[in-house]
């Protein structure tokens, strides 16, 4: 007989950081840029040019930052992996000890413990290891590649979208659609992270959408002042 298949939200959680970290970058970046931008009176034209160069910049931006992060975890990982290798190649019984140890702290009996580290050993010494001794699991192991796509295409789509609010709006009202649609934009990312790591959806939306809302305002309030002063 089959056992059911379950699908649990934390097995999303690799790429779910990266994604909803590079689109709320990717809105409040280039959405603070372009109302800065719009707000020291500068033309239609380099209004645009600025959405772009922080498109592209942006993306390459979070792409690399995301691969030497996460690359960094998976180093550490690496490291922890061969050392805990080395030590079972050493001394098996001593990492028998631990891991039976480690079950009779989880609630086992020292007999049962002893009899599931024996099984465990037998099947899969450094996975078991890995497992209960470092918390490396495959649902959590850093993936660099997947964060770094993942980080870049989703810059890429938030940055889209108050990039082609500039390009449609009317210019005397440019600010005022760039600040409320990117605000909307900010709160429906909030409610699909919330739904997809089934948080509150209400208090990821405003989360969002307070930081959102002040960086608009810090960068529209430089780029008017600086607007000024030129």
């Amino acid at each position: 007989m089959r056992g059911h298949f379950e699908r649990h939200r934390t097995q999303r959680v690799g790429w779910l950081r990266a994604a909803v970290l590079g689109a709320n970058d990717g809105i409040v970046s280039t959405a603070s840029l372009l109302v800065g931008v719009a707000a020291a009176n500068a033309t239609h034209s380099s209004i645009m040019l600025t959405g772009v160069a922080a498109l592209v910049a942006g993306a390459m931006s979070m792409a690399s930052g995301e691969y030497v992060s996460v690359h960094s975890q998976s180093d550490a990982e690496s490291a922890d992996l061969a050392r805990e290798f080395a030590e079972i190649e050493k001394n098996p019984t001593a990492e028998h000890a631990e891991l039976a140890a480690i079950y009779v702290e989880r609630g086992l009996n020292a007999a049962l413990a002893k009899q599931v580290s024996t099984a465990l050993m037998n099947h899969d010494a450094i996975g078991s290891h890995a497992r209960e001794e470092l918390g490396i699991t495959e649902v959590v192991k850093a993936r660099p590649i997947q964060a770094a796509l993942a980080s870049a295409a989703s810059f890429a789509v938030g940055a889209l979208l108050p990039l082609a609010v500039a390009a449609l709006a009317p210019a005397n009202g440019l600010l005022i659609w760039l600040s409320a649609t990117s605000l909307i934009f900010l709160a429906l990312l909030g409610v699909i992270a919330a739904q997809v790591g089934g948080a509150n959806i209400w208090i990821s939306a405003w989360r969002v959408t307070f930081w959102g809302a002040l960086a608009l305002g810090i960068t529209a309030g430089v780029g008017k002042f600086f607007g000024a002063v030129v």
